[in-house]
């Protein structure tokens, strides 16, 4: 069985991060990220905010992909 390419985990990674953290915001207006790293304007709060959305741009990648280069 083949697996998925590194970088494709990583980004599914942030993809499931950046939705879990969204879904706490809708849920109980509580946001994750920015009460783990000190504030949503904090440096490393913007970091995981940027890479979740680097992710979910690397992600739109893996729906235009031929099947057998996903599986």
């Amino acid at each position: 069985m083949d697996t998925l390419p590194w970088v494709d985990r990583i980004a599914l990674a942030l993809i499931i991060i950046g939705g879990l953290n969204w879904g706490l915001v809708g849920l109980l207006n509580f946001d994750l990220v920015a009460w783990l790293f000190g504030g949503s304007g904090e440096i490393l709060s913007r970091i995981v905010y940027s890479l979740v959305g680097l992710g979910a741009i690397w992600g739109i990648t893996l729906l235009f992909r031929p099947r057998e280069e996903r599986a």
